[in-house]
């Protein structure tokens, strides 16, 4: 072969494949620089690069949107659903990761030169002042050249024509292992921006030893110092370019200073936290969320710098003066130019609120049918049932409801000095018959999960299998009417006892996923059978059905993701064990504990329980 043959096979070959791996990254789009035009997965392109995918997803959906919140990863916590109805608007949050305030500055001129804008939410964040005009990585960390006017389109599309083809791979491979829950390639909500925390909003939380075991980041703060906050003059003047463009464009600007782990500021210097805030102010005013009570509080946080999205919450009420959520009173000010240093030094200083005033240990007692005579030994007798409660009652306890703890978590309401919570599973006939007069007697409060197939019903189903009866919806909603008595959900049918079901099965003795059921026919039996026993229970008592014990305890992360999008709000496992609630976190109403009763414990043995001793 000739050496020019050879030279113009060789440069064909090379051109061939160069023309391959742009096809196929263009294709596969793993930073949705293209519009993702095989996919649609901008949840999976934002993950990549949030910069660029999300300008991708606004050249397309720009309209939907009126309103925007900017700035670096604490902003995945602003919840768009609160500052919707805050500020009447349509927001869309455009977090970015480390974005430094350039990068916001950037994205704010971008925005206003080519979208309608009615209101922007800037977070000015600590860490904006350690870094300035810095791009790490030129595909994960840059902007696109629509919004960076340093950038060509040349330069940005042939950077991600010639990207390394593991990227395309890997989102392929991504695609078909995705689930219905978020994973680490697909974190974020393509439609609304924000970082998708619903496996992270589900994980039980109660105790602070339990949640160092499951956090231990937590144990060793600080754990990054010294830093510097070197480039707080740099990002002070992009902050008063955006407030200029804002001002000009005849747009809101909100500016606010997410909060920040106490512990964390221990990595800087004092003066350095104080003249940062401060000089923020000397810019424009702003909201301050930085320190706090909260702050002191480490189950507010997933890490030192990202705080949960119930923190989000309450920052939209502080700001709108919603008084219907717990807000701490030290949580969030207006700060302007006069008071910034001396109320950010005092936030420095903040002290964690006690455990008694933000937590409360709550025991929950799991019965279920009640006999007049015991023939096994764990049968429990009415006269069994009622030397416990009184022996609660003798002892102090307060028997509160789930009405009354909601409040505690989500309004801050106060609850007795020792609160109990009693239960009962399966909704049988002797709760009616038995349990419900001796409750009356001691004026104390008990919850009662219904079977909803099995309400009113003494026989299984449609068979002709006897069992222990269950009251009826009659008698329910006379329970419910004493104000002593609710009536919740254990399901409408997902308590199968397969001996007694008639078909082939799978049989669902729980709420476990059936072998082999696909995820989302999985989720809808979940909520078509969770909304079928609310709507009865609803109905026939009139209050309202938003706590769920899990049958035999099972469940999983889909299952109570499915569940809370049902309008469950409370639920409860049988794994033994004090639950710890907290205030402002509704997580801790997630998987509660309960201690199972029967007539073997005595109201010694019950009271050891509750009160954490062992025996």
């Amino acid at each position: 072969m000739k050496a020019k043959t050879w030279v113009a096979l060789f440069c064909a070959t090379a051109a061939a494949l160069v023309l391959l791996l742009a096809a196929f990254n263009y294709l596969t789009d793993p930073f949705g620089a293209f519009g993702d035009p095989l996919f649609q997965w901008f949840s999976y392109d934002e993950t990549n690069n949030p910069r660029v995918a999300k300008t991708t997803w606004l050249e397309e959906h720009a309209d939907d949107y009126d309103s925007y919140i900017i700035g670096c990863s604490s902003t995945s916590s602003f919840p768009i659903e609160a500052f919707n109805e805050l500020y009447d608007a349509k927001f869309y949050n455009l977090i970015m990761y480390d974005a430094d305030m350039l990068d916001c500055e950037k994205i704010v001129r971008y925005l206003l030169d080519n979208v309608e804008v009615k209101h922007i939410i800037l977070n000015v964040y600590l860490d904006n002042g350690m870094t300035y005009d810095e791009e790490s990585n030129r595909l994960t960390k840059n902007l696109h050249y629509l919004v960076d006017p340093d950038i060509s389109a040349l330069s940005h599309y042939s950077r991600y024509l010639l990207a390394d083809f593991r990227y395309g791979l890997a989102k392929i491979d991504a695609y078909f292992n995705d689930t219905l829950l978020p994973q680490d390639f697909d974190v974020f909500d393509e439609v609304t921006g924000t970082y998708d925390k619903r496996v992270r909003d589900a994980e039980p939380i109660g105790s602070i030893e339990d949640y160092l075991e499951a956090y231990p980041v937590f144990a060793d703060y600080p754990d990054k110092g010294p830093l510097s906050l070197g480039q707080t003059e740099a990002c002070m003047e992009s902050v008063a370019a955006i407030r200029d463009l804002c001002q000009a464009a005849g747009v809101e600007l909100t500016v606010v200073a997410g909060p920040v782990y106490r512990d964390y500021f221990d990595n800087f210097q004092r003066e350095d936290v104080v003249a940062f805030y401060d000089a923020l102010a000397q810019v424009t005013p702003f909201w301050d969320f930085s320190c706090s009570s909260v702050s002191c509080e480490m189950r507010y946080f997933y890490d030192a710098t990202h705080f949960r999205n119930c923190v989000g919450w309450m920052m939209a009420a502080r700001m709108g003066g919603d008084s219907d959520i717990y807000v701490p009173e030290d949580f969030g000010a207006y700060v302007t130019a006069d008071t910034a240093a001396e109320h950010v030094s005092q936030g420095l200083d903040v002290q964690a609120l006690e455990s008694a005033a933000i937590e409360a240990q709550v025991p929950i007692l799991m019965y279920h049918n009640l006999v007049e005579e015991a023939v096994e030994e764990t049968d429990l007798t009415a006269a069994q049932f009622e030397a416990q409660i009184a022996a609660l009652a003798q002892a102090g306890y307060t028997a509160i409801s789930f009405e009354e703890l909601k409040a505690f978590v989500y309004e801050g309401a106060p609850l007795p000095d020792k609160p109990v919570m009693i239960t009962f599973d399966d909704g049988y006939l002797s709760n009616y018959t038995l349990a419900y007069p001796i409750l009356e007697q001691y004026q104390m409060k008990a919850t009662i999960f219904a079977i909803g197939v099995s309400v009113g019903k003494d026989t299984y189903k449609d068979t002709d299998y006897e069992m222990n009866p269950h009251f009826s919806y009659e008698q329910a909603a006379e329970m419910v009417a004493s104000g002593l008595i609710s009536v919740q959900s254990h399901t409408y049918d997902m308590h199968q006892w397969p001996p007694f079901e008639t078909g082939e099965g799978p049989f669902r003795e729980t709420m476990a996923q059936l072998p082999g059921e696909e995820e989302g026919a999985y989720v809808k039996a979940v909520q078509e059978d969770l909304t079928r026993s609310r709507t009865l229970l609803e109905e026939a008592t009139g209050e309202c059905v938003d706590v769920l014990a899990y049958p035999s305890g099972v469940y999983s992360t889909l299952t109570q993701w499915a569940a809370e999008e049902s309008g469950i709000r409370v639920t409860l496992t049988t794994n033994p064990g004090i639950n710890t609630v907290v205030r402002g976190l509704p997580q801790s109403l997630t998987a509660m504990k309960r201690f199972a009763i029967d007539g073997a414990d005595t109201p010694e043995a019950v009271l050891a329980m509750i009160e954490g001793i062992e025996e």
